[in-house]
């Protein structure tokens, strides 16, 4: 998988290496899924490793944020690069899903 989990104390943190797109998004979705209906209710995209988010990707994005709104959950993206940044704001992203420059930073807000 070119998507790493990692479960912290109370959060999980999503790094897609490279790209999120058709070719690993269905992947990257059913674990999502998978741990959001096994209780987890944080969770931060860092993509930092990310060099292209595609349509698909988007929707990976975008099914997250509405199975965590739907559990009262939070959701946060961060270190997404100018190219990333753009998609996000022309999609309308940026209005849904808060977007921080640190892991730090988005996870201090999903813990919230």
């Amino acid at each position: 998988m070119e998507t790493l989990f990692t479960e912290m104390n109370n959060y999980l943190v999503v790094i897609p290496k490279k790209r999120l797109d058709t070719n690993n998004s269905p992947e990257v979705a059913e674990t999502i899924t998978e741990k959001i209906e096994a209780g987890e209710r944080k969770v931060v995209f860092d993509l930092g490793r990310t060099d292209y988010v595609s349509s698909a990707g988007l929707r990976v994005i975008l099914v997250t944020a509405k199975l965590l709104k739907s559990q009262n959950g939070k959701m946060a993206l961060c270190n997404a690069n100018d190219q990333i940044l753009e998609v996000l704001e022309i999609s309308g992203f940026h209005s849904i899903v808060k977007h921080f420059n640190s892991l730090d930073k988005a996870v201090e807000f999903v813990c919230e």
